[in-house]
This record gives C-alpha cells, structure tokens and sequence, in this order.
C-alpha cells in the first residue's frame, strides 16, 4: 500500500496534488488551509473528509505531509507545526517550492522526519479538476536521500520524470525557470508592442506571430538555442538593425533600451556560430552600446 498523504496549505497545487495523488493511490489522511473552505475543498476533490484549519489535527496519521503554502510562508509553518508536536519519527515533509531549498523543513527534523522538496515545472493558475497537470512535466527532487527516493517514485506515479538536484542549485534552478516561462511572457509582450506601433490590432498578433514563435520553440527543440538562432543579427546585418533602433527611438523609445539588452546578448549566441566578421561584430556592438547612438 502506498503511504498516505496530507496537504497543508489548500490553494491551487495544494488541491490538485491532492487529487491527482488520490487517484494514483495514496491515501489522503487530512487537509489544513487558513480557510476551512479551502481545505474542505481540497479534501471534497479527494474523497476525504479531515479538513479544517488545525495542521497538527490534519497530519496526525500521514506518513507524508506536503506544506503547499505560499512560499514565505513555508518556514514558519513548519516551525509552528514542529513546535506544537506535529510531526513524529519516520513522516516525511515536504514542500513544493521551486525557489527554496528543503533546508526551510530544518525544524521538522528535531521530530525525527526527513525532509525533501518536489517541484513541478508547471503553471498553477487554476485548480485542475479533469485533467493531470503533471502528466509529462519536470518535477525537481532535492533533500535527504530517503526523501528523494521517494520523491523520485511520486514523481513517476504522477506521470511527471523526476529531475534530482543538488540543494544549493535551487534558486539557480528556478531563476531558469523565471526566464523560461516568465521572461518569455515579457518577450512576446514586447514582440506585441512594437506589432501595435506597426499598426496591426492586438487581436491578430497571435495569428500573425504565433506561428513564428511556435517554429522558433520547435527548432530549439531540434538544434538548441545557438543552432536555432536566424535573423539581422546572427547574419550580420548591421544596417538592418540600425534600422530597427532608428524607428523604435522615434515612434517608442521607452522600448530603446530592452531591444539594445537582448540585442547585446544576441550577438554573443552569434559568436558561437563563429558567423560573425570582425567589421560586422564592431559594428552591431557599437550600435547595440549603451551610448543611445543608433546612427
């Protein structure tokens, strides 16, 4: 039988891993949330009916206990439920923070558990109630050694491949993920931005870039950032840059400044595909400088 769970902390991921855990097996022993309906709700989804607002009454018989709180939250629950006499010999805790280290659960060792981190690389903007958000993603394993065992095999059995870290990489780990996922977000903004200057409406900007944005991710898919690189830049084209900041200086510069950072980190992918001539080199970085000349 597989071991059962509670979850403290009943917001999006708190509720969805319970669910999802439930149908792959295990148990649910108990919910606790600061808001009675969010743990009810949590615990309606996964068929239990221990739910309130007391974490030491909902951890009681778990031999997991996931604290799935906002992240600054995390530590002090722990230190307040291992203050109280929550958590006993042999449970394991842990949370689901990509930032943080497991090292935030160091007060639930004094009780005698052992401590771990699962991070699904995944969007929790809603609680998924028909369908496995986990299914197929990265979920980022680190702590004790028995912790990551058994991380590894929830991992599986939620559908997800399980990624083993080291504990000091964590923030480094989620500072990628910021750029993969939140970053990219602020690019096509930008990419939509300099579309509306041109005149085409913000509802077509998806039609008209979408597919470019779609292949651009299939080829770093297929080849890797370097190998997937096109464009004025990674071909040398000085002038059809300078074009580029002469316009944007002119019709939105309060734009200037990010085309010239991204411009900038562009050219050094391009040395990598060793693509670029002397001249041509010279010539991007000084248009790409932070001297505002774009002449």
């Amino acid at each position: 039988m597989k071991p059962g769970f509670s979850i403290v902390g009943c917001g999006r991921l708190g509720a969805t891993l319970a669910r999802v855990l439930v149908e792959k097996g295990y148990p649910a022993r108990g919910f606790a949330s600061r808001t009675l309906e969010s743990a009810v709700k949590a615990a309606e989804l996964s068929g239990s009916a221990n739910a309130g607002t007391d974490p030491v009454a909902a951890v009681r018989d778990a031999d997991m206990v996931f604290i799935t709180t906002p992240d600054g939250l995390i530590r002090e629950v722990c230190e307040s439920m291992a203050g109280s006499g929550a958590f006993r010999p042999g449970q394991m805790v842990f949370h689901c923070s990509g930032s943080l280290p497991s090292t935030i659960l160091d007060s639930a060792r004094h009780s005698g558990t052992l401590i771990g981190s699962i991070h699904p690389l995944q969007s929790f903007a809603t609680i998924h109630v028909d369908r496995n958000p986990f299914e197929g993603i990265i979920a980022a394993v680190e702590g004790d050694e028995k912790a990551v065992e058994t991380g590894l095999a929830i991992a599986a059995d939620l559908g997800a491949k399980g990624l083993t870290i080291k504990t000091e990489a964590k923030t480094m780990y989620h500072a990628s993920a910021v750029v993969a996922s939140n970053f990219l977000v602020t690019l096509v903004d930008f990419a939509y931005h300099l579309l509306g200057v041109a005149g085409i409406d913000a509802s077509d900007a998806y039609s008209v870039l979408g597919p470019l944005i779609e292949g651009t991710l299939a080829n770093i898919k297929k080849t890797g950032p370097v190998q997937a690189l096109t464009g004025p830049i990674v071909r040398g084209d000085a002038g059809t840059v300078a074009d580029h900041l002469r316009e944007i200086a002119d019709k939105t510069p309060d734009r200037l400044a990010l085309y010239k950072i991204l411009g900038r980190h562009t050219v050094d992918i391009s040395r990598q595909r060793n693509s670029l001539s002397q001249e041509a080199l010279a010539e991007l970085n000084r248009l790409l400088g932070d001297t505002g000349d774009t002449r």
